[in-house]
């Protein structure tokens, strides 16, 4: 697999990055994107992420995104305190404890600035994913029913959060 960096997000990320959201998207399995946003939306996303101090780490790989994880802190100031946390890993880097990895680094950072929750939906059939979140210390709260549609097929989506103390 080679030298792999997990580092903070810069705008010189920004088309590899997308690239990778866009593999991920693609799979039509995991995410609820089907495809990437544009570049413009995508630079739009990462500049707010780095301006607002928002946790947001890639893996780097050969000088390209492989993996990410980022933590958006909600905007309303009662809810100030909650982050939510979205991740991929591309084919071909995943189980190897890539995921792990990015979460952790995330979720320090999340810490560091203030957050004191972060939560997530998981696809309900992404048993994988749901697993790493377990070992990290995500606590399952609730299961929305029929909360995604994927080529007319419906899925539930977990709700997990993690509590910092």
């Amino acid at each position: 697999m080679g030298s792999i960096a997990i580092e903070p997000i810069r705008e010189d990320h920004v088309e590899s990055f997308r690239q990778a959201l866009d593999i991920v998207a693609r799979e039509r399995k995991y995410l609820i994107f089907l495809e990437a946003p544009s570049v413009e939306q995508m630079r739009a996303f990462v500049l707010d992420n780095i301006a607002a101090g928002h946790p947001h780490r890639v893996a780097v790989a050969g000088g390209e995104v492989v993996g990410w994880c980022d933590i958006r802190r909600l905007a309303r100031d009662a809810q100030a305190h909650c982050g939510v946390l979205g991740m991929g890993v591309i084919p071909g880097y995943r189980d190897r404890g890539l995921g792990r990895k990015l979460i952790l680094s995330a979720l320090e950072a999340a810490k560091h600035a203030g957050l004191r929750r972060v939560e997530l939906h998981a696809h309900a059939d992404n048993t994988r994913a749901i697993a790493l979140y377990e070992k990290v210390g995500f606590l399952h709260e609730g299961i929305a029913r029929d909360a995604v549609r994927i080529d007319g097929r419906y899925i539930d989506s977990v709700l997990m959060a993690k509590i910092f103390d």
